[in-house]
C-alpha cells in the first residue's frame, strides 16, 4: 500500500481518487439520461478505491450513493453491471434500507439470466439480505451450488460460508449440495472467474453481455476448495463427522485416490487432519498415514503442507520426521524461490526442537547462505545456527554480519533470536556474539528489532556471568542515543538491579544521571529509581553520600513523578528499616485481584462503613506481575457462560483466576446479596471422563455465608438438545450446609456448549470450615433436532447421568499468595503454630509428595521448592491466605524418602490465627 500511495502521489492520482466530496457531487451522473457507461464505471471505480484505502462514508452519504448506483441496473452494459455489484456490495454495510434492491439482484440470479451476471448477483445478495430472509432464498442458493458453471457454484458456496454465522440452521440444510460440489469430477469456467468473481479486461460500452471478455476454459477445480470449507464449517462441532469426511476425501494411505483435484482444497484437508490428530489421540495413526501419503502428491503445495503438518505435530519422533525432512531437502535445491523459502522456514522452526534431525540438511542449507533471495538466506543461516556445532560459530557469525544491512527488520529479529539461543548453547563463544549484538545496536532499525537485541543481551547477563560487566557497558552506551522510551526504561531497571553488585559500580552512574538531565519524564523517573539503588547497598559510604546529593537535585524536576520518587528514596536513606518493605520486597499485590476487591468494596454501601481489608488480597512475585500486565485475565474455556460465543485463553496466575470468576458471579442476580467471593477453585474438577457424551466439571465459590457450586456442562452430541438441565447434589450427613436453590440451564446444544448450572448452599456456621463430600447426578430432558428446521422435537425423554463425587475440602478455603518465606516465617514466630509428623507410605517419590501436598492445600510453592533437588531429603515451603478473615498461613514441609517407609513428613505450620493452623493440619491428617 505504501508503494501504491507513492506512485499515486507521483502521478497525481491521489488527488483525483481521494477527494470524497467530489465523488459524492459527481454521483449526479447516475441520473443522466441516457446513462453513460464509461462515466459511471469511472465513478464507481473511484468509490470502490476510496473504500479500499480506508475512506468511510456516513450513513446518509452511503445511502445516497447506494440507491444512485442501483439505478444503473436498467443498463445492459456487462462491464458497468460488474462495477455496480462491486459497489453495492461494499456500500451495503453502511447504507440504510438496502433490502429494497433485493428484487433487482434476484432477477440476475435466475437460471435463465446471463451467466456473466449470476456470480456477482449471488455475492451481492449475501451482503444485502437479512438473516431472517435466508430461508426465502434457499432454493436459489441450493441450485447455484450445484450449477455446472464453477464460477456460479463458487460464488454460492462462498456466500453460504459468510451467511453461516447468522443463519446456521438454514445453511446446514445445504450439506448435500456442498458434498455434491466437492465430488465434482470436472470443472470449466471463464479464466479467473472462480478465484475473484471477475473477468480479465474491461469491455467497451456495447450492450452485448459478453463484450470485452475472452472466455477461456479452466480446470482449476476451485469449487472443491470452497465446498470443502463450507462442509467443515457445517460439521466442525461434530468430530466424528469431520474425521469421516477427511477419511473419505483423503484417498487412503497413499493419498492418491482422493476425489479432490484442487491443491488448495487438499492443503485445507491436510490442516483439518492435523487438527483432528491433535485433538483426538486415537486418530493419530490413521491421520499420520494420510499425511505421509500426501508427501508423494504431484503438487508441490500439497507436499509442503503435509511436511509442515508432520513437523508441527506434538511429540513427533525422529523416525516420523525422516520422510518430511527428505521432501523438504529436495525443495532446498529447487530453482523456485518460493519452494526454497517455504522449506527453509519449516526447517528453521523444526530445528528449535529437533536440531539433530534437521542437521542432515546442513550441506544444502550452507549453499543457500549466498542465495540472491535474502529471505531464503536468512532462514538458511538461522537454521544452521540452531543445528551447527561450536566450531562453526565464528564462520557463521562473519557471514551473518555481511548481509544484516540487506534484510528487513522482520528477518533481523529472526536472526537475533537464533543467535540468542546459540549464546546459551555455546557460552564459551559469548565474546563474538556480544560484539555482534553491540554492533547491530548501533545500526538503523525499528523498535521490534532493537528490543530483540536488548532482550538477547539481557539473557546473556542472566545466564552467562562472565559477560555481565561488558554487556552492561554496551547497554549504557546504547541508552545514550536510544530513541525508544520503553527500551531505555527497561535498561535503566536492569542497571539498577545488576549495577550495584558490579566490581566497579561507579562507572554506570554517569550514564544513568545523564538520563535525568537529558531525557523525557518517563525515562527520568526510571533513572531516579535506578540511581537510588546504587546508594542503598552500603549506607554511610562515599558512594551513598554522592547519590544522596544527586537525588536532592532531582527534587527540583518539573515532573511530579520524578520529584516524588526522589523524595521517597531520600526518606529511605534516612530510615534504613524502610529498605526491605519498599525497595527489596519481591512480592506485590495482584493487580487483577486488587481491582476486583476494590470494585466490590465501593459497590457495597455497607462495606464502605468499614476499612478496606488489604490483608485479604493475595500477592504474587514481581515476575508474575509482569506476565499479568502483559496478558488480560480471562476464564478457562470450560468456565465460560453459555452466552459466550468463543473461548478465551486461560488465566496466567491463580490470582487472575479468582478475579475472573468474581467478575462472572457478579453478573448473576441471585448472588447479588452474597457479598464478595472469598475464593474459587484454582481449576475445575472433572466429574466425567473426556470421552463421554456429556462432559461436566465443577468449580467451588466460597462466600462469607454461602458456598456456590458451578457446574460447567458440555453437550458433544450435535443433533441433540438438552432442556431443563440441572445437577442434583446430595451432601453427607452433618455437613453443616443447608440447600438454598438451583439455577438450571434452559437448553444446551453442542453449538452453545458449555453451559453453566449453579447450586447454592448456606453455611450454617460461617465461623467454621465446613468440609463434606457430595453425590452428584446430572438430570435433563433430551430432544432430537429436526434436520430440516433445526428445531427440537416437541416430545423428549427425561434422563439422568451419574457424576463423580465432589467435595468441599480445606484447599477451597485457602488462596495462594506470594511472600518472602524466611522473613515472614520469623515474623509469625509468636503467632499460632503447630507441628505434626505423618507417614506417607503410598508416595513413591518426594516429587509425588510435593505435588499431592500442593494440590490438597492449594497454597503457593515458593522459590522453586516444589521441585526436589534430592531424591531422599527435601523441604517444601508454602504460603496462603485463609478465606473469611483467617489471615496468613505458612507451611514448611520437611520430607525424607526411603523405599521401605515411603515419605516421612514433618509438617510445620505458622499462622496469624489458630483456626488456620488447625485447618492445614486436618487437611493433611485426613
Amino acid at each position: 500500500m505504501s508503494l501504491l500511495t507513492k506512485k499515486d502521489e507521483e502521478s497525481g492520482l491521489s488527488t483525483y481518487y481521494n477527494n470524497k466530496t467530489t465523488v459524492i457531487q459527481e454521483a449526479r451522473v447516475f441520473n443522466d439520461s441516457p446513462i453513460s457507461p464509461r462515466k459511471c464505471r469511472a465513478l464507481l471505480t473511484r468509490i470502490v478505491y476510496l473504500l479500499y484505502v480506508g475512506e468511510t462514508f456516513n450513513t446518509q452519504e452511503a445511502t445516497t450513493l447506494f440507491f444512485g448506483t442501483t439505478k444503473l441496473f436498467q443498463h445492459k452494459d456487462s462491464a458497468l453491471r460488474q462495477m455496480v455489484y462491486l459497489a453495492i456490495k461494499e456500500l451495503a454495510t453502511t447504507a440504510e434500507d438496502v433490502i429494497m434492491v433485493t428484487s433487482s439482484i434476484m432477477k440476475d440470479m435466475q437460471p435463465n439470466s446471463e451467466v456473466i451476471y449470476r456470480p456477482n448477483a449471488i455475492r451481492a445478495l449475501c451482503r444485502i439480505i437479512d438473516p431472517s430472509m435466508a430461508q426465502g432464498v434457499e432454493r436459489f442458493f441450493k441450485a447455484a451450488i450445484v450449477d455446472k458453471n464453477p464460477s456460479i457454484s463458487s460464488a454460492a458456496l462462498v456466500s453460504a460460508y459468510h451467511l453461516f454465522p447468522a443463519a446456521k440452521d438454514v445453511v446446514k440444510r445445504w450439506v448435500n449440495e456442498a458434498q455434491e460440489a466437492v465430488n465434482a469430477k470436472s470443472s470449466s469456467s471463464f479464466f479467473g472467474s472462480s478465484n475473484s468473481g471477475g473477468y480479465l479486461g474491461w469491455g467497451g460500452s456495447s450492450s452485448n453481455s459478453n463484450s470485452g471478455y475472452q472466455m477461456m476454459p479452466s480446470t482449476s477445480y476451485i469449487t472443491q476448495y470452497h465446498a470443502l470449507g463450507l462442509l467443515y464449517f457445517i460439521r466442525q462441532q461434530d468430530r466424528m463427522a469431520v474425521t469421516k469426511m477427511i477419511q473419505q476425501l483423503g484417498g487412503g494411505k497413499s493419498g492418491m485416490g482422493t476425489t479432490l483435484k484442487n491443491p488448495m482444497a487438499l492443503c485445507m484437508l491436510i490442516r483439518y487432519a492435523a487438527k483432528v490428530m491433535e485433538e483426538d489421540p486415537n486418530m493419530h495413526r490413521p491421520m499420520l498415514e494420510l499425511l505421509e501419503g500426501w508427501l508423494r502428491h504431484k503438487s508441490d503445495m500439497v507436499n509442503l503442507e503435509a511436511a509442515r503438518a508432520i513437523c508441527e505435530m506434538k511429540n513427533v519422533t525422529a523416525a516420523q520426521l525422516s520422510k518430511p525432512i527428505a521432501v523438504l531437502q529436495l525443495f532446498l535445491s529447487s530453482p523456485k524461490s518460493t519452494l526454497k523459502f517455504a522449506a527453509t522456514r519449516t526447517l528453521a522452526a523444526l530445528a528449535v526442537t529437533h536440531p539433530a534431525s534437521v542437521a542432515t540438511c546442513n550441506v544444502d542449507l550452507e549453499s543457500l547462505i549466498s542465495d540472491q533471495n535474502r529471505s531464503v538466506a536468512t532462514y538458511a543461516i538461522t537454521t544452521l545456527l540452531k543445528t551447527g556445532n561450536e566450531a562453526s560459530v565464528d564462520r557463521l557469525m562473519k557471514q551473518i554480519t555481511t548481509f544484516m544491512s540487506e534484510i528487513s527488520d522482520e528477518f533481523k529479529v529472526i536472526i537475533v533470536d537464533a543467535i540468542r539461543s546459540l549464546c546459551l548453547k555455546f557460552p564459551a563463544k559469548h565474546a563474538a556474539m556480544l560484539s555482534f549484538f553491540s554492533g547491530v545496536l548501533r545500526d538503523e532499525g525499528g523498535y521490534d528489532f532493537k528490543r530483540a537485541v536488548v532482550e538477547a543481551i539481557f539473557d546473556m547477563i542472566k545466564f552467562i556471568g562472565d559477560c555481565k560487566e561488558q554487556a552492561l557497558s554496551h547497554l549504557c552506551e546504547f541508552i545514550e542515543d536510544c530513541e525508544f522510551t520503553k527500551l531505555s526504561v527497561r535498561i535503566l531497571h536492569l542497571l539498577g538491579a545488576e549495577g550495584p553488585q558490579a566490581p566497579n559500580p561507579t562507572k554506570y552512574i554517569r550514564f544513568i544521571y545523564n538520563r535525568v538531565v537529558l531525557e523525557n519524564a518517563t525515562v527520568r523517573a526510571a533513572a531516579v529509581s535506578s540511581l537510588a539503588k546504587f546508594g542503598l547497598e552500603k549506607l554511610d559510604t562515599k558512594l551513598s553520600r554522592s547519590i544522596n546529593v544527586l537525588l536532592n537535585r532531582c527534587l527540583d524536576d518539573v515532573d511530579d513523578e520524578v520529584r516524588d520518587r526522589a523524595a521517597m528514596y531520600l526518606k529511605v536513606y534516612t530510615e534504613p528499616k524502610l529498605i526491605q518493605p519498599y525497595i527489596k520486597e519481591d512480592s506485590i499485590f495482584s493487580l487483577s485481584a486488587l481491582e476486583a476487591k476494590l470494585v466490590s468494596y465501593i459497590s457495597d454501601p455497607e462495606a464502605l462503613e468499614k476499612p478496606f481489608e488489604v490483608a485479604s488480597i493475595p500477592k504474587i512475585s514481581r515476575a508474575q506481575a509482569a506476565k499479568e500486565v502483559a496478558r488480560p485475565s480471562s476464564l478457562e474455556t470450560i468456565g465460560m457462560p453459555s452466552t459466550s460465543k468463543a473461548p478465551t485463553p486461560p488465566p496466567v496466575s491463580a490470582a487472575e483466576t479468582q478475579s475472573a470468576y468474581a467478575q462472572q458471579l457478579t453478573e448473576v442476580p441471585e448472588f447479588a446479596s452474597y457479598g464478595t467471593v472469598f475464593s474459587s477453585s484454582p481449576k475445575p474438577q472433572q466429574l466425567t471422563e473426556s470421552e463421554t457424551e456429556y462432559q461436566v466439571s465443577c468449580v467451588k465459590h466460597l462466600f462469607k455465608e454461602h458456598v456456590v457450586f458451578q457446574f460447567n456442562i458440555s453437550n458433544t452430541i450435535p443433533d441433540t438438545v438438552l432442556e431443563q438441565v440441572s445437577v442434583v447434589m446430595q451432601p453427607q450427613a452433618d455437613s453443616g450446609l443447608t440447600e438454598d436453590f438451583i439455577i438450571p440451564l434452559p437448553s444446551l446444544t453442542a453449538a452453545n456448549s458449555p453451559g453453566i448450572v449453579y447450586f447454592s448452599f448456606t453455611r450454617d456456621n460461617p465461623e467454621e470450615f465446613q468440609m463434606a463430600s457430595f453425590q452428584c447426578v446430572l438430570k435433563f430432558v433430551s430432544k432430537e433436532l429436526d434436520p430440516e428446521t433445526g428445531e427440537p422435537e416437541e416430545e423428549g425423554y427425561e434422563d439422568e447421568y451419574q457424576l463423580e463425587e465432589t467435595e468441599l475440602a480445606a484447599g477451597d478455603y485457602i488462596v495462594p499468595t506470594y511472600v518472602t518465606f524466611a522473613s515472614e516465617w520469623d515474623r509469625l514466630r509468636g503467632g499460632a503454630s503447630a507441628t505434626e509428623t505423618f507417614g506417607l507410605s503410598s508416595m513413591e517419590s518426594l516429587k509425588a509428595a510435593c505435588t499431592s501436598i500442593i494440590e490438597i492445600l492449594n497454597m503457593q510453592p515458593l522459590g522453586g521448592t516444589e521441585e526436589p533437588q534430592s531424591s531422599s531429603v527435601h523441604i517444601l515451603q508454602l504460603s496462603g491466605l485463609v478465606a473469611g478473615g483467617g489471615g496468613k498461613v505458612l507451611v514448611r514441609c520437611r520430607m525424607t524418602y526411603s523405599k521401605a517407609q515411603g515419605v516421612t513428613l514433618e509438617l510445620g505450620v505458622r499462622a496469624e490465627k489458630q483456626e488456620a493452623c488447625s485447618l492445614v493440619v486436618a487437611a493433611i491428617g485426613g
